[in-house]
């Protein structure tokens, strides 16, 4: 039986025995497709699967943003787009939130969602723009979303914690990363 809302039977993070004790749940360090389907919430925050790499998490997540937006704008105009991304923001927030919990682990690296996210916004913002115009989005979002330098850092380290403030950090680092992202695809274009 599944203890939600408070958290998921650690045996979801790909086999791992179940703890001695059932009330100390060990943190689960990589998610698993069940894990994934056991909550709304973590197909979400697993930016639905690109977060179960092995292989670089947030990148494959970003990827995956850029693909969904690429198919998406097919369907949707800038306002509409506009409103998922805008939706998109508090969903993403509680997704990551509940996740983090039931992974019992702060700011994991498989939740993606936050990746998507921002860079849904970098693309909203710079479309429309050639596929070169797209992969140089792609690497700026990528450079200071990894590399987290001055004020990406300090936004990393601002919220932390298994609450809605630690959802919150999660998200905000990001959305910092877009911030910068479209700060220096702003200086390129208008230099």
């Amino acid at each position: 039986m599944t203890p939600f809302p408070d958290s998921p039977d650690v045996s979801m993070d790909g086999g791992a025995p179940a703890p001695l004790n059932p009330s100390v749940r060990p943190p689960v360090r990589r998610p698993s497709l069940k894990f994934m389907l056991v909550h709304p919430a973590h197909i979400i925050a697993l930016g639905f699967g690109s977060g179960l790499s092995r292989l670089a998490p947030g990148t494959a997540g970003t990827l995956w943003a850029w693909a969904a937006y690429v198919v998406l704008a097919r369907w949707l105009d800038t306002a509409q787009m506009g409103w998922l991304i805008a939706a998109s923001l508090p969903i993403g927030w509680w997704a990551c939130t509940v996740t983090a919990n039931h992974m019992r682990v702060m700011d994991p690296g498989n939740i993606v969602w936050d990746e998507v996210a921002a860079f849904w916004i970098v693309l909203w913002l710079v479309m429309p723009t050639g596929f070169w115009g797209q992969i140089a989005a792609f690497a700026l979002f990528r450079f200071f979303d990894a590399v987290k330098p001055g004020p990406v850092a300090w936004a990393d380290e601002l919220f932390h914690g298994f609450n809605a403030r630690g959802g919150f950090g999660i998200m905000f680092d990001d959305l910092v990363a877009a911030f910068c992202t479209l700060l220096v695809i702003a200086f390129w274009r208008f230099a």
